[in-house]
Protein backbone atom coordinates (compact mmCIF):
# COMPACT_ATOMS: atom_id res chain seq x y z
CA UNK A 1 0.00 0.00 0.00
CA UNK A 2 1.41 3.58 -1.18
CA UNK A 3 -0.16 5.85 0.62
CA UNK A 4 2.70 8.84 0.21
CA UNK A 5 2.64 8.04 -3.28
CA UNK A 6 -0.49 9.77 -3.80
CA UNK A 7 -0.12 12.81 -0.91
CA UNK A 8 -1.11 15.46 -3.39
CA UNK A 9 -4.35 13.83 -3.93
CA UNK A 10 -5.08 13.79 -0.14
CA UNK A 11 -3.55 17.37 0.64
CA UNK A 12 -6.44 18.28 -2.25
CA UNK A 13 -9.31 16.45 -0.51
CA UNK A 14 -8.09 18.58 2.49
CA UNK A 15 -8.30 21.78 0.79
CA UNK A 16 -11.52 20.98 -0.25
CA UNK A 17 -12.84 19.92 2.07
CA UNK A 18 -11.44 23.62 4.67
CA UNK A 19 -12.65 25.78 1.68
CA UNK A 20 -16.26 25.58 2.11
CA UNK A 21 -16.29 26.09 5.55
CA UNK A 22 -13.91 29.16 4.90
CA UNK A 23 -17.01 30.51 2.89
CA UNK A 24 -19.84 29.88 5.07
CA UNK A 25 -17.56 32.03 7.58
CA UNK A 26 -17.22 34.49 4.96
CA UNK A 27 -21.14 34.86 4.93
CA UNK A 28 -21.49 34.82 8.08
CA UNK A 29 -19.19 37.36 8.31
CA UNK A 30 -21.20 39.67 5.77
CA UNK A 31 -24.59 38.87 7.87
CA UNK A 32 -23.78 38.86 11.56
CA UNK A 33 -20.27 40.81 11.54
CA UNK A 34 -18.17 37.69 13.06
CA UNK A 35 -17.17 34.43 11.13
CA UNK A 36 -18.90 32.48 13.78
CA UNK A 37 -22.12 33.10 15.88
CA UNK A 38 -20.87 33.53 19.74
CA UNK A 39 -22.76 32.75 22.36
CA UNK A 40 -22.95 34.52 25.88
CA UNK A 41 -19.94 32.88 27.32
CA UNK A 42 -17.86 35.14 24.84
CA UNK A 43 -20.24 38.22 24.33
CA UNK A 44 -21.96 38.33 27.63
CA UNK A 45 -25.61 38.06 27.84
CA UNK A 46 -28.08 35.43 29.62
CA UNK A 47 -29.33 32.02 29.01
CA UNK A 48 -32.85 30.88 30.36
CA UNK A 49 -34.13 27.34 30.34
CA UNK A 50 -37.65 26.66 31.04
CA UNK A 51 -40.38 23.75 30.76
CA UNK A 52 -43.49 23.75 30.56
CA UNK A 53 -45.49 21.32 32.08
CA UNK A 54 -48.80 22.17 30.66
CA UNK A 55 -49.47 23.45 26.95
CA UNK A 56 -46.10 24.67 26.03
CA UNK A 57 -46.83 27.86 23.56
CA UNK A 58 -44.75 29.07 20.61
CA UNK A 59 -41.61 29.99 20.15
CA UNK A 60 -43.10 33.57 19.00
CA UNK A 61 -45.48 33.19 21.82
CA UNK A 62 -42.45 33.45 24.37
CA UNK A 63 -40.15 35.55 22.28
CA UNK A 64 -43.08 38.06 22.38
CA UNK A 65 -43.50 38.05 26.07
CA UNK A 66 -39.73 38.21 26.76
CA UNK A 67 -39.70 41.74 24.79
CA UNK A 68 -42.50 42.63 26.56
CA UNK A 69 -40.95 42.35 29.91
CA UNK A 70 -37.25 43.46 28.63
CA UNK A 71 -36.95 45.61 25.41
CA UNK A 72 -34.34 45.48 23.60
CA UNK A 73 -32.55 42.21 24.69
CA UNK A 74 -33.03 40.56 21.40
CA UNK A 75 -33.84 37.32 22.78
CA UNK A 76 -33.42 34.08 20.12
CA UNK A 77 -35.52 30.63 21.36
CA UNK A 78 -34.38 27.45 20.47
CA UNK A 79 -36.88 24.18 21.70
CA UNK A 80 -35.22 21.32 23.35
CA UNK A 81 -36.98 18.66 23.36
CA UNK A 82 -41.17 18.57 22.91
CA UNK A 83 -41.64 20.96 26.39
CA UNK A 84 -38.88 22.99 27.18
CA UNK A 85 -37.17 25.95 25.53
CA UNK A 86 -33.77 27.55 25.78
CA UNK A 87 -33.74 31.72 25.33
CA UNK A 88 -30.55 33.59 24.70
CA UNK A 89 -30.49 37.20 24.94
CA UNK A 90 -28.88 40.62 26.38
CA UNK A 91 -28.07 40.43 29.55
CA UNK A 92 -31.24 40.58 32.21
CA UNK A 93 -31.07 40.36 36.05
CA UNK A 94 -32.67 38.32 38.11
CA UNK A 95 -36.00 40.09 38.89
CA UNK A 96 -36.59 40.61 35.46
CA UNK A 97 -36.24 36.86 34.59
CA UNK A 98 -39.03 36.42 37.52
CA UNK A 99 -41.35 38.55 35.69
CA UNK A 100 -40.80 36.79 32.61
CA UNK A 101 -41.50 33.22 34.01
CA UNK A 102 -44.43 35.01 35.74
CA UNK A 103 -45.63 36.43 32.65
CA UNK A 104 -45.43 32.93 31.07
CA UNK A 105 -47.84 30.98 33.70
CA UNK A 106 -50.35 33.56 32.79
CA UNK A 107 -50.74 30.98 29.82
CA UNK A 108 -52.09 28.68 32.18
CA UNK A 109 -49.20 26.41 32.23
CA UNK A 110 -46.42 26.04 34.82
CA UNK A 111 -43.17 26.88 34.20
CA UNK A 112 -39.41 25.41 36.01
CA UNK A 113 -36.84 27.42 35.45
CA UNK A 114 -33.74 24.61 34.95
CA UNK A 115 -30.95 26.97 34.07
CA UNK A 116 -30.82 30.52 34.24
CA UNK A 117 -27.12 32.29 33.98
CA UNK A 118 -25.53 35.73 32.83
CA UNK A 119 -22.07 36.46 31.31
CA UNK A 120 -21.38 40.33 31.65
CA UNK A 121 -19.28 41.73 28.08
CA UNK A 122 -16.16 42.19 29.73
CA UNK A 123 -15.85 38.70 31.33
CA UNK A 124 -17.14 37.60 27.75
CA UNK A 125 -14.21 39.68 26.40
CA UNK A 126 -11.73 37.76 28.43
CA UNK A 127 -12.51 34.34 27.56
CA UNK A 128 -12.58 35.07 24.00
CA UNK A 129 -9.10 36.72 24.72
CA UNK A 130 -8.21 33.22 26.51
CA UNK A 131 -9.32 30.93 23.99
CA UNK A 132 -7.41 32.19 21.13
CA UNK A 133 -4.35 32.66 23.52
CA UNK A 134 -5.04 28.98 24.89
CA UNK A 135 -4.81 27.73 21.41
CA UNK A 136 -1.89 29.86 20.13
CA UNK A 137 0.22 28.80 23.67
CA UNK A 138 -0.88 24.89 23.21
CA UNK A 139 0.31 24.75 19.18
CA UNK A 140 3.52 26.44 20.52
CA UNK A 141 4.13 24.26 22.96
CA UNK A 142 3.57 21.36 21.09
CA UNK A 143 5.70 22.59 19.00
CA UNK A 144 8.21 22.43 21.72
CA UNK A 145 7.97 19.15 22.93
CA UNK A 146 7.53 17.18 19.93
CA UNK A 147 10.97 18.70 18.52
CA UNK A 148 12.49 18.17 21.90
CA UNK A 149 11.24 14.50 21.63
CA UNK A 150 12.77 13.49 18.30
CA UNK A 151 15.94 15.46 18.84
CA UNK A 152 17.51 12.24 18.31
CA UNK A 153 16.34 12.22 14.58
CA UNK A 154 17.84 14.47 11.96
CA UNK A 155 15.42 17.97 11.20
CA UNK A 156 13.77 17.32 14.91
CA UNK A 157 11.45 20.69 14.39
CA UNK A 158 10.22 19.02 11.03
CA UNK A 159 8.70 16.88 12.85
CA UNK A 160 7.02 19.38 15.22
CA UNK A 161 5.94 21.54 12.36
CA UNK A 162 4.33 18.66 10.89
CA UNK A 163 2.49 18.41 13.44
CA UNK A 164 1.18 21.75 14.05
CA UNK A 165 0.39 22.10 10.70
CA UNK A 166 -1.90 18.84 10.81
CA UNK A 167 -3.27 20.23 14.22
CA UNK A 168 -4.21 23.73 12.17
CA UNK A 169 -6.01 21.41 9.54
CA UNK A 170 -7.86 19.70 11.98
CA UNK A 171 -8.87 23.54 13.59
CA UNK A 172 -9.96 25.02 10.04
CA UNK A 173 -12.15 22.00 9.45
CA UNK A 174 -13.96 21.79 13.02
CA UNK A 175 -14.23 25.82 12.14
CA UNK A 176 -16.00 25.51 8.51
CA UNK A 177 -17.99 23.18 10.10
CA UNK A 178 -19.12 25.11 12.96
CA UNK A 179 -19.64 27.88 10.62
CA UNK A 180 -21.96 25.89 7.61
CA UNK A 181 -24.02 24.47 11.02
CA UNK A 182 -24.23 27.92 12.16
CA UNK A 183 -25.34 29.37 9.26
CA UNK A 184 -27.97 26.54 8.40
CA UNK A 185 -29.08 25.96 11.94
CA UNK A 186 -28.43 29.07 14.02
CA UNK A 187 -25.75 27.49 16.32
CA UNK A 188 -23.53 29.39 18.65
CA UNK A 189 -19.92 28.34 19.58
CA UNK A 190 -19.75 28.36 23.05
CA UNK A 191 -17.43 27.23 25.97
CA UNK A 192 -18.08 23.52 24.90
CA UNK A 193 -17.71 24.43 21.49
CA UNK A 194 -14.04 25.66 22.58
CA UNK A 195 -13.72 22.73 24.60
CA UNK A 196 -14.42 20.13 22.10
CA UNK A 197 -11.32 22.20 20.02
CA UNK A 198 -8.71 21.79 22.53
CA UNK A 199 -9.67 18.08 22.41
CA UNK A 200 -10.01 17.85 19.17
CA UNK A 201 -6.05 19.34 19.03
CA UNK A 202 -4.66 17.17 21.54
CA UNK A 203 -6.31 14.00 19.83
CA UNK A 204 -4.91 15.53 16.45
CA UNK A 205 -1.08 15.31 17.98
CA UNK A 206 -1.69 12.27 19.34
CA UNK A 207 -2.33 10.65 16.09
CA UNK A 208 0.46 12.43 14.71
CA UNK A 209 3.11 11.47 16.86
CA UNK A 210 1.88 7.87 16.99
CA UNK A 211 2.95 7.47 13.08
CA UNK A 212 6.37 9.88 13.69
CA UNK A 213 7.71 7.60 16.89
CA UNK A 214 7.57 4.54 14.06
CA UNK A 215 9.22 6.96 11.43
CA UNK A 216 11.88 7.71 14.12
CA UNK A 217 11.78 3.60 15.13
CA UNK A 218 12.22 2.55 11.30
CA UNK A 219 14.78 5.49 10.83
CA UNK A 220 17.57 3.39 13.20
CA UNK A 221 16.44 -0.03 11.40
CA UNK A 222 15.93 0.84 7.40
CA UNK A 223 19.20 2.90 6.84
CA UNK A 224 19.63 2.07 3.30
CA UNK A 225 15.81 2.70 2.15
CA UNK A 226 14.64 6.06 0.94
CA UNK A 227 13.17 8.51 2.92
CA UNK A 228 9.74 8.40 1.24
CA UNK A 229 9.53 4.55 1.76
CA UNK A 230 10.72 4.40 5.35
CA UNK A 231 7.49 7.08 5.82
CA UNK A 232 5.14 4.96 3.75
CA UNK A 233 6.09 1.83 5.39
CA UNK A 234 5.33 3.31 9.00
CA UNK A 235 2.17 5.04 8.01
CA UNK A 236 1.00 1.46 7.04
CA UNK A 237 2.28 -0.07 10.21
CA UNK A 238 0.14 2.32 12.24
CA UNK A 239 -2.94 2.21 10.14
CA UNK A 240 -4.52 -0.83 12.05
CA UNK A 241 -4.31 1.31 15.29
CA UNK A 242 -4.78 4.43 14.39
CA UNK A 243 -8.11 3.24 12.66
CA UNK A 244 -9.06 1.22 15.30
CA UNK A 245 -8.47 3.49 18.45
CA UNK A 246 -10.40 6.43 16.61
CA UNK A 247 -13.10 3.85 15.38
CA UNK A 248 -13.93 3.07 19.09
CA UNK A 249 -13.85 6.89 19.85
CA UNK A 250 -16.02 7.56 16.93
CA UNK A 251 -18.75 4.98 17.84
CA UNK A 252 -19.07 6.07 21.10
CA UNK A 253 -19.36 9.80 19.99
CA UNK A 254 -22.35 8.88 17.15
CA UNK A 255 -23.90 6.95 20.20
CA UNK A 256 -23.89 10.35 22.10
CA UNK A 257 -24.77 12.17 18.97
CA UNK A 258 -27.78 9.97 18.34
CA UNK A 259 -28.89 9.48 22.35
CA UNK A 260 -27.32 11.85 24.63
CA UNK A 261 -30.07 14.24 24.25
CA UNK A 262 -29.81 18.01 22.86
CA UNK A 263 -27.61 19.73 25.82
CA UNK A 264 -25.00 17.82 24.35
CA UNK A 265 -25.64 17.29 20.88
CA UNK A 266 -23.60 20.46 19.36
CA UNK A 267 -20.54 19.45 21.49
CA UNK A 268 -20.36 15.61 20.60
CA UNK A 269 -21.31 16.39 16.80
CA UNK A 270 -18.15 19.12 16.95
CA UNK A 271 -16.38 16.61 18.90
CA UNK A 272 -17.36 13.67 16.46
CA UNK A 273 -15.94 15.64 13.31
CA UNK A 274 -12.81 16.58 14.79
CA UNK A 275 -11.77 13.57 15.93
CA UNK A 276 -12.30 11.71 12.24
CA UNK A 277 -10.19 14.77 10.20
CA UNK A 278 -7.69 14.41 13.02
CA UNK A 279 -7.41 10.70 12.17
CA UNK A 280 -7.55 11.56 8.70
CA UNK A 281 -4.91 14.26 8.77
CA UNK A 282 -2.11 12.18 11.11
CA UNK A 283 -2.43 9.08 8.26
CA UNK A 284 -2.43 11.81 4.74
CA UNK A 285 -1.29 14.99 5.86
CA UNK A 286 1.13 14.79 8.82
CA UNK A 287 3.52 12.33 7.50
CA UNK A 288 3.15 13.48 3.88
CA UNK A 289 4.55 17.10 4.84
CA UNK A 290 7.44 15.67 6.16
CA UNK A 291 8.06 13.75 2.56
CA UNK A 292 7.55 16.67 1.08
CA UNK A 293 10.55 18.85 3.15
CA UNK A 294 12.59 15.93 3.24
CA UNK A 295 12.31 16.47 -0.74
CA UNK A 296 12.15 20.42 -0.67
CA UNK A 297 9.24 19.40 -3.38
CA UNK A 298 8.08 23.25 -3.14
CA UNK A 299 11.12 23.94 -5.63
CA UNK A 300 9.54 22.26 -8.58
CA UNK A 301 5.93 23.46 -7.90
CA UNK A 302 5.83 25.76 -10.85
CA UNK A 303 8.44 25.00 -12.62
CA UNK A 304 7.33 23.97 -16.32
CA UNK A 305 8.07 20.91 -17.74
CA UNK A 306 10.14 22.01 -19.96
CA UNK A 307 12.32 24.02 -17.56
CA UNK A 308 12.67 20.46 -15.31
CA UNK A 309 13.55 18.71 -18.32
Amino acid sequence: MNIIKNRYTYFLISLLVIIPGIVFMILNWINLKTPLPLAIDFTGGSFLEVQFSGTRPSMDEVKSTFLQIAPDTAPVVQPLGEDSYAIRSKRIEDGTKGQIVAELEKSDTTVTVLTFSSVSPSVGAEVTNAAGIAILMAALAMLAYISYAFRGVDHAVRYGAAAVLAMLHDVFVVLGVEAILAYFLGWEADALFLTALLTVIGFSVHDSIVVFDRVRENSHVYRRISYETLVNHSIVQTLDRSINTQLTVMFTLFSLALFGGDSIRHFVIILLVGIFSGTYSSIFNAAPILVVWENREWQTWFRSKQSEA
